[in-house]
């Protein structure tokens, strides 16, 4: 009875958090148009480059608060211009790589990369594999160390176009005893609405934190308290 309860506490998130989604993202962009003016007291960079990668059925369109905002902060923060992001398909992972390569190029020097949910995943992907062109990662609501697929609610939207995905993955997403190499900060919310908090917490270390906001998962991107921390320590 006790293991029952145990694993129902680990899955999620409530539905009521689930339904509220929309309407909460709605609340955190009001309060990223309230908050604008302090922007200019965020740290500024110095023109070093910013991969920011969207979550699972999202777009540049759903970036783009937190691209502007580091833009205007002095950092290079393109789109990614792959459309969609319906999961690992060829044209993502192929394109993905292609942009931090040719801004590492451009800028010669590592790039950071600010994964917001599957976007993250792609993050740390991308810092595996090419940790010489990774400066740091950072994720939003990303959920990977999830275990099973009933700590998502987005799981029957990433299988609707697995037929497309060129790369395939089995629970655990990650080994907890494999750090990245790199600086990682993972952005996480209790009311989170689509993934389990708990599936996005690194393991705390040297290099690693995790840093909670009350946000939803749908606002996550433009949150006040989650640009200020991305703004933070990109600087």
């Amino acid at each position: 009875m006790e293991d029952d309860v145990a694993r129902r506490q680990e899955d999620g998130p409530a539905l009521p958090l689930y339904l509220t989604e929309p309407g909460r993202a709605v609340a955190d962009y009001g309060l990223y148009l309230a908050a604008r003016p302090l922007a200019a007291s965020l740290p500024r960079g110095d023109g070093q480059p910013v991969l920011v990668l969207p979550g699972l059925l999202a777009d540049d369109i759903s970036t783009a608060a937190l691209r502007r905002t580091l833009r205007r902060l002095g950092y290079d923060a393109p789109a990614w211009g792959l459309g969609r992001n319906i999961g690992p398909t060829a044209t993502c992972v192929t394109g993905i790589r292609d942009l931090l390569n040719h801004l590492a190029d451009k800028h010669g020097r590592a790039v950071s990369v600010v994964g917001w949910s599957l976007g993250g995943i792609f993050a740390r992907d991308l810092a595996r594999r090419s940790p010489e062109s990774v400066r740091q990662v950072i994720t939003l609501g990303s959920p990977f160390r999830i275990t099973r697929q009933s700590q998502t609610r987005a799981g029957k939207a990433f299988e609707r176009y697995s037929h497309l995905h060129v790369e395939h993955r089995t629970f655990p997403l990650e080994a907890e005893a494999i750090p990245l190499t790199m600086p990682a900060t993972s952005i996480y919310s209790h009311y989170d609405g689509i993934v389990h908090w708990q599936t996005c917490l690194d393991t705390p270390g040297e290099r690693c934190e995790n840093i909670a906001v009350m946000a939803s998962h749908l606002g996550l991107g433009h949150h006040p308290a989650s640009i200020w921390a991305v703004a933070d320590r990109l600087a």
